[in-house]
């Protein structure tokens, strides 16, 4: 079975309210047009992922939304979980390696540096211009979609998978 993990970062969140805790900040305008064209280009692409782990923060679970609508009914199971915010690429690692082998496509939502530094310690190979972009910069609301080899999630590692394609908000016309 082919494996693919696909690699939200939240969209662009607000920083208007400077009371609000960092876990609670919404989506800004432009991170929900972010979100639903990412949204929309999952769909165009036919992606869905038969498991979903999303951090619990208020700007990822706005991030999921979109995606969740227009995925056909039934949605896959959502795992929300605390330990997703903020987490750096080793417990996202781990998180991952946690799926059961009989989901073939998983799409992590979470936050940067943690999701950036991750996809790009994924991705062994791939399209050139796209790893560069990738491991230069891992902006709000990009999605890094990787093949894996055909083994148990239990054995993923770093530099085990092939990046198929990265995708910003600016690549679909969202600035």
């Amino acid at each position: 079975m082919t494996r693919t993990l696909l690699l939200l970062r939240h969209a662009k969140s607000a920083w208007s309210d400077p009371r609000l805790d960092d876990h609670d900040r919404p989506l800004n305008r432009r991170g929900e047009r972010a979100a639903k064209a990412m949204a929309d280009h999952i769909a165009r692409l036919g992606l869905r992922p038969d498991l979903i782990l999303c951090s619990t923060a208020l700007r990822t679970r706005q991030t999921l939304a979109p995606i969740v609508a227009t995925l056909a009914p039934p949605a896959p199971p959502i795992n929300l979980s605390k330990d997703l915010y903020l987490a750096p690429e080793e417990v996202l690692l781990a998180q991952v390696r946690a799926v059961s082998d009989d989901r073939a496509s998983v799409l992590l939502i979470g936050h940067n540096d943690g999701i950036g530094h991750f996809a790009a310690a994924l991705a062994g190979d791939g399209p050139p211009e796209e790893l560069a972009s990738l491991r230069a910069k891992f902006p709000t609301g990009a999605l890094a979609t990787l093949s894996l080899r055909d083994e148990p999630w239990r054995k993923l590692d770093f530099g085990a998978a092939r990046l198929i394609s990265f995708v910003r908000p600016r690549d679909l016309g969202v600035v």
